[in-house]
């Protein structure tokens, strides 16, 4: 059985009134995922909980059959597993963002979503200079305005402290959205148990965000960026502590079925290591031709090929369903063209990780669709929200889907 698994990243999305109130995915010219829609039965899924707004790293895990009761280890850890950074037991990991403050005011999360590799390198440079108290430290710039850093302090350290950044609450070990207000400012880290050891990485996550916001005011690059009429990018925003890595079977153990992930970024570089997936990676993230080309030229039996498509969560933080509309008609035309045609061969499963919807401008806990292929009749209908809701399939759970994709269990309705 050849099995190809695609997640659109925060594709889900509630009426916008920018599109005559329908969802960016209504409002799409989709014909290949219609096609392969019409060949398909739909439902819904909840990603990680009912109620909470997940974070992509443990929705994918989720998605990929992986639910943590406990001793998930942070997106920290993931990502700096998938950067090649090394992690310890008792060092301590987190997601870092290069931000723009006014001060300790937040004035974009993302530094104008214009920070070039190159620049973010730099800054990585001086904030590599900076020395801690009793803790050595690595900070890696990752993607853009996006990073890593590693703190390592004899005796270990614990992740049992808040976050920085203001947009994101740990729930059960993992993160999750919350809303935020404009002019919110950089919090302060806090041991959230008496724990000696979470007391003093909070300590030491507050001195490195001290000092970095000395360090970042004074950088050529922010310079240069000011002059150009940019943000500067003069923060770090520090979420999801992890403190080990995850104890989880293989992906082949898990499934009875080899995996194989198309990877681009950290998270989904450290997931696939993680579960002991064949990872290929993506050149040009941007490229959709190159990754239908990777995702077809991997599809084999008894395998299952994941792929996430990035690109709609990101029109979605920013508010702009037009924007969405346009990349998921993209994606249709220059991805999925080359699916449809498989259907029948293949068994196709797609869905989200998240939804991300434009009204909100942040993750949300809303069902996202599914949509499996089938030897029988289909639901014949778009994948659309409205539609998932009334497919066939029901709603179901993040840590189900992939059963369902590979036919392996029943379509449980929760």
């Amino acid at each position: 059985m050849k099995i190809g698994y695609v997640l659109l990243d925060g594709c889900g999305d509630r009426p916008s009134p920018q599109l005559n109130y329908t969802t960016p995915l209504q409002a799409a010219y989709t014909p290949n995922m219609d096609e392969i829609a019409r060949q398909s039965r739909l439902g819904r899924v909840v990603t990680v909980r009912r109620g909470v707004a997940p974070e992509s790293d443990i929705a994918v895990f989720n998605m990929l059959g992986y639910s943590f009761g406990k001793g998930y280890p942070g997106r920290g850890v993931v990502e700096a597993v998938g950067t090649g950074l090394s992690v310890r037991k008792g060092d301590l990991a987190l997601r870092a963002n290069l931000a723009s403050a006014e001060g300790r005011v937040i004035v974009d999360r993302r530094a104008g979503r214009n920070l070039s590799q190159q620049e973010a390198e730099r800054l990585a440079e001086d904030l590599n200079g900076i020395k801690l108290e009793g803790a050595e430290f690595e900070f890696r710039a990752t993607v853009s305005y996006r990073g890593v850093l590693v703190i390592r302090a004899g005796g270990g350290l614990s992740a049992g402290i808040s976050n920085t950044d203001p947009a994101y609450a740990k729930v059960g070990g993992f993160g999750a959205a919350k809303p935020t207000v404009a002019g919110e400012s950089v919090l302060p880290s806090e041991a959230e148990s008496p724990d000696p050891s979470a007391k003093r990485a909070a300590g030491l996550v507050n001195e490195f965000t001290e000092k970095s916001l000395a360090v970042l005011s004074k950088s050529k690059v922010n310079a240069e960026r000011k002059r150009e009429g940019k943000l500067p990018a003069n923060c770090v925003l520090l979420r999801d502590a992890g403190d080990h890595l995850p104890e989880v079977r293989s992906f082949e153990e898990r499934h009875g079925m080899k995996g194989t992930a198309l990877v681009e970024m950290p998270a989904e570089v450290g997931i696939a290591k993680l579960l002991g997936m064949k990872m290929v990676v993506v050149k040009d993230r941007n490229d959709m031709g190159e990754k239908a080309s990777l995702f077809t030229r991997e599809l084999r039996e008894g395998t299952v090929v994941y792929v996430h498509i990035k690109g709609p969560d990101e029109f979605g933080h920013d508010g702009n369903a037009p924007g969405k509309k346009k990349v998921i008609e993209a994606i249709d035309r220059d991805f999925f063209s080359a699916v449809a045609g498989r259907v029948g061969e293949v068994r196709v499963g797609v869905s989200c990780d998240h939804a991300t919807p434009c009204t909100l401008k942040m993750h949300s806990s809303d069902p996202v669709p599914l949509m499996v292929s089938t030897e029988g009749k289909g639901d014949g209908m778009r994948f659309t929200e409205a539609n998932a809701k009334k497919g066939s399939i029901g709603t179901v759970m993040g840590r189900d889907v992939l059963e369902i994709v590979a036919g392996k269990t029943g379509r449980p309705r929760r």
